[in-house]
């Protein structure tokens, strides 16, 4: 099967989606598959995945780090494109990407996937100040989405979402995977050789994009009324992003800047692996993302997340279980779970392995299954 995987990242510059289209490529390769990563060229891109990849020309955004595709002025990537012959196209993101991806599947009349995976809402009111301009984003989302002949969504609390949204469709839930892997004694060193850690001292993390949307306000809170009880702890953060000096300066107003390292992002991924397995517990009390690759991550290495009850992120975990639920976001809320939660972070931490891990070899099987189904069941226009 040939399939194309469309996205609006691609490393360095890449998100969770990215992330989780980087490991759809990988393990259909590894399953005997041509799996093409589609995504807009970035800067400084030298990573081999073991994978075919099609980059396209691509425009820096103003105040953003990721960089917008525009496959219809470069040559190069057309002919590339065109010379493929897809069996089916998945589009991971319903706006550039998607668009592509939806050209293709109409010129070659082969269907075409689309997972929803984010906010959007909350996104564009974020960037326009618009609640208007938001609603003309969502809609233009659920048109898109209307011209799919797949839907899918992470997790039923995302199938939710975009049913909020005003899509009336069928949703399969597809969930994303993590495969669990082995703790790399090099990575681990190079990990020690820029980490300081206090031995005995409960170490809290913070892993993905530093933008104020995941709720870092209420991660610094909490450690701010940590530390005003006199309650031990070390909070370390993984991850880069458009608020990352605001926080930096947030924590230093806070006065707990001093128990505080910001790694930046780490493109080494056994060394982010060996970061989960040193921390205590993954403080995650974000109310934007869905079904966040981190928790799992964590998983794997037994450190448990907190998140916040009612929330994406907070489906399948089991409270004092296989993580940790905050009443709400509040700072107040997630310095009370962080000091419930540490006592019982051992235990926890190996009912998270065992429970919340999928493999990606699991889910793709899966993948392939409702690929064949579509493909077979695809009627020529």
């Amino acid at each position: 099967m040939i399939i194309g995987q469309f996205c609006d990242t691609y490393p360095p510059m890449v998100d969770g989606v990215g992330r989780v289209t980087l490991s759809y490529c990988q393990t259909l390769t590894a399953m005997g598959h041509e799996a093409y990563y589609i995504a807009p060229q970035s800067p400084n891109t030298d990573e081999v995945f073991g994978i075919p990849v099609i980059l396209s020309a691509s425009l820096k955004v103003p105040g953003e780090l990721f960089r917008m595709q525009v496959p219809g002025l470069d040559l190069r990537y057309r002919k590339q494109v065109s010379q493929i012959p897809f069996d089916i196209v998945h589009a991971q993101d319903p706006f550039i990407a998607g668009e592509e991806a939806l050209r293709i599947a109409r010129k070659r009349d082969i269907p075409l996937v689309s997972t929803f995976h984010s906010k959007y809402y909350d996104d564009a009111v974020a960037k326009t100040h618009s609640k208007t301009l938001a609603k003309g984003v969502v809609q233009h989302i659920v048109r898109f989405y209307d011209k799919c002949d797949g839907v899918w969504t992470v997790n039923n609390a995302t199938a939710d979402v975009l049913r909020e949204y005003g899509y009336r469709g069928q949703i399969l839930i597809m969930e994303n995977g993590t495969d669990r892997e082995k703790l790399n004694p090099d990575a681990m060193d190079r990990l020690n050789a820029r980490l300081t850690l206090h031995a005995g001292i409960p170490t809290l993390l913070f892993v993905g994009q530093h933008n104020y949307k995941k709720n870092l306000h209420g991660v610094l809170g909490a450690c701010a009324i940590l530390k005003e009880k006199g309650y031990p702890f070390q909070l370390v953060t993984a991850g880069d992003g458009p608020d990352y000096d605001a926080i930096v300066h947030e924590a230093m107003g806070l006065g707990i800047a001093d128990r505080c390292q910001f790694l930046g992002f780490m493109r080494d991924r056994e060394e982010l692996m060996a970061l989960y397995s040193k921390a205590d517990l993954l403080v995650f009390p974000s109310l934007y993302d869905n079904a966040p690759m981190v928790l799992r991550e964590a998983a794997v290495m037994g450190t448990p997340g907190l998140v916040v009850k009612d929330s994406c992120s907070a489906e399948g975990v089991t409270d004092d279980y296989n993580g940790f639920i905050s009443p709400d976001e509040s700072k107040e809320s997630i310095a009370e779970t962080i000091m419930r939660a540490l006592p019982r972070v051992e235990e926890v931490g190996a009912n998270a392995r065992e429970t919340i891990p999928v493999s990606w070899q699991e889910i793709i099987k899966r993948v392939v299954a409702e690929y064949t189904r579509l493909i077979e069941g695809h009627q020529p226009a």
